[in-house]
């Protein structure tokens, strides 16, 4: 058996042409795979970082304390950085509203806020309640019987007090019934058309002293002004001369008012009369009233109008 040669020996085949794989990146593509690399690594190094905190205890054989990252997935993150919790699209459409910014417009409604002017107006009415309540005040009572003062028809010592205090009269509250002619209070109202006296008289407290008491009407309205029939009386006398002066005075102005309420009527009368009479003639006016047509004045557009002298009337007409 002959041996074989070195040339009969198999050899290697001659590498065949690899065509080069190697392409030129740009350097935007560069950038991205290292940005890759390094995220990758960076991901990478915080695994093996949590790994190690957790399966190496320390010197104490405890697990060391440490910090759970933001990313983590951990169960044990903290609520806070779980981020907004989704809403259920199931429960529908919903508004968020600030109640703190919100205004309350009472329904709808026209409601008058006015806490400026309610409580002025309760300043008003406990000034008018105090006033009515000075008038009111009990006087001091003397412990010597001949030294209190005594009603001037009986002599007794149950003085009114408001009496007392207000008009400085001495009545007690048993003859102040029984002589309305004296003592019977009026208000304002009786002493201007009764007496023929005047606002500014009623209200000089020198001169006509007055008693205050609540308004029957509206607790809200001023207080009412009562004054004292002797003390009305009194007054009249001494503007007037006398009882039959006063009636005198009242008789005339009495028919002077009773005049200018005749006098207007039959002014409105005399208008309501003069224009029923203008509204009728005009009416016969207009019904027998003939258009009175002047030349008619040909338009532009071949239609004449004639205008009437008397009242305007225009009316177009054809010239043939």
């Amino acid at each position: 058996m002959s041996e074989a040669g070195p040339s009969n020996r198999p050899s290697t085949p001659p590498p065949r042409g690899v065509p080069n794989t190697n392409l030129q990146l740009t350097p935007e593509q560069v950038k991205r795979v290292e940005l890759n690399r390094l995220r990758a690594k960076a991901k990478q190094r915080e695994k093996e970082t949590c790994s190690t905190s957790v399966s190496l205890p320390n010197a104490n054989n405890k697990r060391p304390l440490a910090v759970t990252p933001a990313t983590s997935n951990s169960p044990t993150r903290s609520a806070q950085d779980k981020g907004k919790l989704q809403r259920d699209s199931r429960l529908g459409k919903y508004f968020d509203y600030d109640l703190s910014k919100m205004v309350n417009t009472k329904g709808g409604f026209l409601v008058e806020e006015g806490d400026e002017g309610l409580d002025r107006q309760r300043e008003i009415e406990m000034l008018r309640e105090k006033q009515r309540a000075k008038q009111n005040a009990e006087p001091l009572y003397h412990m010597d019987p001949s030294k209190n003062p005594k009603c001037n028809e009986c002599n007794s010592i149950d003085i009114d007090p408001s009496y007392r205090a207000v008009f400085k009269i001495l009545v007690c509250k048993k003859c102040k019934d029984e002589v309305p002619e004296k003592y019977s209070l009026l208000t304002k109202t009786e002493c201007k058309e009764d007496y023929l006296l005047t606002d500014s008289e009623l209200k000089d407290e020198e001169i006509m002293p007055h008693l205050l008491k609540a308004n029957p009407h509206k607790s809200t309205y001023s207080n009412m002004m009562l004054f004292c029939r002797m003390q009305v009386e009194k007054l009249a006398w001494e503007k007037w001369g006398s009882p039959e002066a006063l009636d005198e005075e009242y008789a005339k102005r009495t028919a002077q008012k009773k005049k200018k309420k005749q006098d207007k009527f039959e002014q409105g009368l005399r208008e309501l009369r003069k224009r029923t009479r203008e509204g009728v003639w005009q009416r016969r006016q207009d019904a027998e009233h003939k258009h009175v047509f002047g030349r008619p004045n040909p338009g532009p557009d071949g239609v004449a109008k004639q205008i009437c002298h008397e009242c305007g009337f225009t009316m177009e007409v054809e010239i043939f």
